[in-house]
């Protein structure tokens, strides 16, 4: 039997966070090994060996069969399409294009059906166009392993998807914290600013699932739910298994959001104090009677109403206060945080704290956040606290 043959789709399901449904599915190909096990066929249409011409004419015919078993379910969700990139490169008439002719021949409707763009080749002026030919014909468009390299950003700018699926190493890295967390956040927010919607693939673990929901997400695929298979699932199959572990995420959350209650709340008394020592004759005697030991504060300085750094950084670690000169002078007034407090100033609204984004601090690698508060008509005081705590 030969390669052609033992050639076919498998559907892995795509489930929705809020509906618990099973929303659409992932066409995927898939062949037989030597001892007759279901396997992916990637490393066959990643093989050097064999001509693109060949590669294309076997993608089509397991697009076909996937379209034509999908076309022949009462399945009412959406099938996402591959499509190589780089394959894209041979079309060469854009008005007949095999996908759109198959989706008539099985008169399926092509509101449901998602083009995903793979692989990071391919000239972007072909897949910019054919996209928009995709999409007049109401097909829409995802870009896949999105976070696996520039390439990908430049097409999202250019491409503008409807749906961006994070890359699956990424996101998995990005579970266990550090600057992969931070990036697939950062990811998140631009699709979310962009109106797309985000998927989740490479989802494994309930903690997996946890993280999704933590960025946003509101798609998610992966082996916790199901690997690929031949068929098609009933649409509520997860439904008890999604509402259960959301169910866990609102618990865990809540005990995260009244710890950080509990934190500001701290935060909030040692400021009044720290406010209070400056006002008078300050020094660092009077801050160690203070419990700033796991409060989470990791720096404080003072600017003048200029943004010009009038202090030393005062810095807290392993239970010690010492003074760093070294940023004296600076100026921050482009800093949002301190903006934001003058224009709060302009409007009457004063003496109250304005918080900075997130940022990953340059001396410690902390996730940090600043926090601005006026301390006297001439100075504002300015607290760096570890985020993590808030």
């Amino acid at each position: 039997m030969n390669k052609e043959n033992k050639l076919f789709p498998y559907f892995q399901p795509i489930v929705g966070a809020a509906c618990g449904n099973i929303i659409g599915y992932e066409a995927l190909a898939r062949q037989h090994d030597a001892n007759g096990r279901v396997i992916s066929a990637g490393a066959l249409f990643s093989s050097p060996d064999i001509a693109v011409e060949q590669l294309i004419t076997w993608d089509r015919m397991i697009r076909r069969l996937a379209l034509a078993q999908f076309s022949q379910t009462n399945f009412n969700g959406y099938l996402t399409i591959n499509i190589s990139a780089a394959w894209i490169d041979q079309l060469t008439d854009f008005n007949s294009l095999p996908t759109l002719m198959m989706l008539d021949e099985f008169n399926i409707d092509r509101s449901r059906i998602i083009i995903e763009i793979t692989e990071s080749k391919g000239d972007l002026d072909k897949l910019v166009e054919i996209a928009g030919v995709y999409r007049r014909h109401g097909l829409k468009i995802a870009i896949d392993d999105f976070g696996a390299g520039f390439s990908q950003l430049e097409r999202v700018m250019a491409i503008q998807p409807d749906i961006i699926k994070l890359d699956m190493k990424l996101f998995q890295n990005a579970t266990k914290g550090g600057i992969a967390s931070d990036v697939v956040c950062l990811l998140s927010r631009l699709a979310e600013c962009t109106g797309c919607r985000i998927v989740c693939e490479g989802v494994e673990t309930a903690e997996d699932f946890h993280f999704g929901l933590s960025c946003g997400a509101q798609y998610l695929q992966g082996y916790l739910f199901s690997p690929a298979t031949a068929t098609f699932k009933k649409p509520l199959q997860y439904q008890q298994q999604i509402s259960s572990l959301r169910k866990d995420f609102l618990n865990k959350a809540l005990i995260k959001e009244k710890q950080k209650i509990q934190f500001i709340a701290n935060i909030k008394h040692l400021i009044e104090r720290l406010k209070t020592n400056l006002k008078a004759d300050f020094n660092f005697s009077h801050l160690a009677a203070h419990p700033f030991k796991d409060s989470g504060i990791l720096r404080f300085y003072l600017c003048n109403n200029e943004g010009d750094q009038i202090s030393s950084n005062f810095n807290f670690a392993d239970g010690k206060w010492f003074e760093d000169d070294t940023q004296f002078g600076f100026n921050w007034a482009w800093r949002p945080y301190f903006y934001q407090l003058l224009a709060l100033e302009s409007v009457k609204d004063s003496y109250r704290i304005v918080t900075s984004e997130h940022y990953r601090d340059f001396n410690t690698d902390m996730l940090c956040k600043t926090l601005s508060i006026r301390l006297d008509e001439q100075s504002i005081l300015l607290i760096d606290i570890a985020a993590e705590w808030a």
